[in-house]
């Protein structure tokens, strides 16, 4: 009995030890993502820098975003995208991609470091920078606002909506019939 005692023990040590050395081991490597929000123009191209990655860790970037993955999609606006990449990051823990955003692109996007080794990860958005003239100071560069909305891409919403009245509708006819019919 006192043999059980001590092995039980000994392994409740063991697994207490364990849930706190885990977030310990984790956070050796915390990544920081740019100290500055990157904007980049449509069909632009900007380095974005991720420190603090294990040495020579293989880093995934993923970016999500309308029109990510670069292809065309009709004319739905809201289509998004993600693409992937894995760099590695270099003796100092620093891992960098090269990020070209589509000539349509438009909104923000997110770009994700997350190493393979350590499952560290930090992210950034990416702002898309105004291409007119007049848009964030003189000769446009600065960020496009959002002054409101884009109703088009609500319609998938009214449609799906104006469906369920229509069923709940229909749900409510029959069942004044049978009761008509009972009676």
């Amino acid at each position: 009995m006192k043999n059980k005692i001590s092995k039980a023990s000994a392994a409740l040590a063991i697994a207490v030890a364990a849930v706190f050395a885990a977030p310990a081991v984790a956070s050796a490597y915390t990544p920081d993502p740019p100290a500055v929000a990157p904007i980049i123009a449509p069909g632009g191209t900007a380095t974005i820098p991720f420190s603090g990655f294990q040495p020579e860790e293989g880093v995934q970037f993923t970016l999500t975003g309308e029109n990510a993955s670069g292809a065309t999609l009709a004319f739905v606006a809201f289509a998004v995208e993600s693409k992937s990449v894995t760099k590695s990051a270099n003796a100092d823990g620093v891992a960098t991609v090269d990020v070209t955003l589509p000539a349509n692109a438009s909104g923000s996007y997110e770009l994700v470091a997350t190493g393979l080794e350590s499952d560290a990860t930090a992210s950034t958005t990416i702002k898309v920078a105004a291409t007119g003239s007049g848009a964030g100071g003189e000769g446009g560069g600065g960020v496009l606002q959002n002054t409101g909305f884009d109703g088009d891409a609500l319609l998938g919403l009214w449609v799906g909506g104006g469906v369920l009245v229509l069923a709940g509708a229909s749900i409510a006819v029959a069942t004044s019939v049978r009761r008509a019919r009972r009676a």
